[in-house]
């Protein structure tokens, strides 16, 4: 029921989107009432935040209901720690001050906090119960890993939220704050890396499913490079000063979500869905090697695409932001000079989309070995 509360809210919401202009979305909804609206990532109506509070709370509901009733473990812990938090923070984008400055200020307790804080919580926690059925390596081992991970989120999360304050009209203090906690960001990706790789190669069973390996494996080197390296490269105040919401920010943002977001899930995917579907612990060589191929596809075209924004990105900073002749172009004249990169851009997401296809259609033959295997017993 929460599910297709969520899916039918999201839909009506993207559909106001593109039939209804904003202004009369907004005044449809009762945003005078409450106004929330008008804000980036934040754009939803008064009625579906208040929708996705409630879906929100009756997900965490059943999982902590779930979570009582079953074995209490470290990785379940954190987990319904990440997610409370996700639930709590997404309060903020209710509270829509007229001040632009504290507006921004409370409004990155909601986009950065759920990325940089409460995600790395629940993307640790899945990573470790995945490499733990995979790996047959100590329930202990892994949660000692798991507990410094999240101690470093949590600690340069929080207040690394200062990299977001530097031009805002916040205290100068998060010039310092934001320059030194954003720079020990990486340090927990690394470690998510590390965990993983070691984890691996100390297994003590080798599991049949060598595609959950590597999305496992992959989603840690990924989302290190796209969230730590790439949010390293603009993050201290001297360099973000001429980088902030350039096509550099885009780079960053690309690699990272797919990364720390998208992986992660498919991880948790690939493992799960042949249990799901009655399989066993693997699909066929033949639905792995796909999905293989799909990982590869998606994950080699996804690289190509930052490295194509970041080229992009440097060039719009040295036409407008840094001139070698003191007259910096206009932005439609600077994203003129662009045109190539995002050309390329478009061929790479064209590779990204074949990688994707081959993923989806790993699906169709599991669902078929499944079948043949029922149908031969």
């Amino acid at each position: 029921m929460l599910f297709w509360v969520f899916a039918a809210a999201g839909v009506l919401t993207i559909l106001g989107y593109l039939l209804v202009p904003y202004a009369g979305l907004a005044k449809m909804t009762g945003n005078e009432l409450l106004p929330t609206m008008g804000r980036e990532f934040l754009e939803q109506p008064t009625i579906t935040k208040m929708g996705i509070v409630v879906v929100a709370l009756g997900f965490l509901f059943n999982i902590g209901m779930t979570l009582l009733k079953g074995r209490k473990t470290a990785v379940s812990v954190v987990m319904m720690t990440g997610l409370v938090g996700l639930a709590v923070f997404f309060l903020f984008s209710f509270y829509n001050p007229e001040n632009l400055a504290r507006d921004k200020y409370y409004w990155w307790w909601v986009v950065h906090l759920w990325v940089e804080g409460v995600w790395e919580l629940i993307m640790g926690s899945m990573l470790a119960f995945v490499l733990i059925k995979i790996t047959g390596v100590d329930r202990e081992v892994v949660e000692k890993w798991l507990y410094v991970i999240i101690a470093m989120a949590l600690i340069t999360g929080i207040i690394g939220t200062g990299h977001h304050y530097f031009w805002i009209g916040a205290p100068t203090v998060w010039l310092w704050l934001g320059s030194i906690f954003s720079a020990l960001e990486p340090l927990p990706f690394f470690a998510m890396v590390l965990f993983a790789f070691n984890m691996v190669r100390r297994r003590r069973r080798e599991h049949p499913n060598k595609a959950a390996s590597l999305w496992a494996l992959g989603t840690t080197v990924t989302a290190f490079l796209g969230a730590g390296v790439w949010g390293f490269l603009h993050t201290l105040a001297p360099v973000n000063y001429y980088t902030h919401g350039s096509q550099l920010t885009a780079a960053h943002g690309h690699l990272a979500f797919y990364g720390a977001y998208a992986m992660i899930v498919m991880t948790m995917i690939s493992y799960a869905m042949p249990r799901l579907r009655g399989i066993g612990e693997a699909p066929d060589a033949r639905a792995q090697s796909l999905e293989i191929w799909g990982f590869w596809l998606m994950t080699i075209s996804m690289l190509l695409i930052t490295l194509l924004l970041t080229a992009a990105g440097i060039v719009q900073i040295w036409l407008q932001r840094m001139p070698a002749d003191g007259a910096a172009l206009p932005f439609m004249a600077t994203v003129d000079q662009l045109k190539v990169f995002f050309w390329l851009r478009l061929y790479a997401g064209v590779g990204f989309l074949i990688g994707l296809i081959c993923y989806l259609f790993s699906f169709r033959q599991r669902g078929r070995v499944a079948v043949g295997e029922v149908q031969m017993n």
